[in-house]
């Protein structure tokens, strides 16, 4: 016995049963417990109204909300750089790969770390020597609380990020500062 048929009313007859016969009271073939059972009467009215507002609701007009065809763009430019994979070094067999843009948000971080930085794109590229990447950073800095030296920082903390978390070597760290920003 299916999920719809297992509801029994108190005079025996089926939910689903009384869903199959809806339309067959209105058409004069109804038995006389169809007419007569207040329980498969409450049952059908009950799913009459239920028929009604799905209907209202499928029959609905929706317009999609402002902006979803820039996220679904975005998620699948997302799924698409997933696919650039980069070689970790590893002693095991079979090597080990992780995606770019798992190690771009990781040093994204790292970056985000420096107070009056934020970090913005950020582009890896595999490098000739295995486990070694270049490294393209564009930042965002506060206009209040930057401090000169905080490029240096940015630079020694994504390094070190990519060191200590990620297992690679960073041979080349071009950073950018493209913007400002007010906190």
């Amino acid at each position: 016995m299916s999920d719809a048929q297992s509801y029994m009313l108190p005079c025996g007859r089926d939910v689903e049963a009384v869903w199959e016969r809806l339309d067959i009271v209105d058409t004069g073939v109804a038995t006389t417990h169809d007419l007569r059972c207040e329980y498969c009467s409450a049952a059908r009215d009950s799913l009459l109204v239920l028929r009604e507002v799905t209907g209202e609701l499928a029959s609905e007009e929706i317009e999609p909300p402002l902006g979803l065809t820039g996220r679904i763009m975005s998620a699948v430019r997302a799924e698409v750089r997933r696919h650039s994979m980069l070689a970790l070094p590893t002693a095991e067999p079979g090597g080990v790969r992780i995606s770019e843009q798992a190690v771009a948000a990781v040093l994204r971080f790292a970056a985000d770390t420096v107070d009056g930085v934020r970090a913005r794109r950020c582009r890896i590229t595999a490098a000739e020597s295995d486990g070694a990447v270049e490294v393209a950073m564009s930042l965002a800095v506060s206009y209040r609380d930057f401090a000169a030296a905080a490029v240096d920082e940015v630079r020694e903390r994504v390094q070190a990020a990519a060191a200590a978390r990620i297992g690679i070597s960073v041979v080349r760290l071009d950073l950018t500062v493209e913007d400002l920003y007010d906190e």
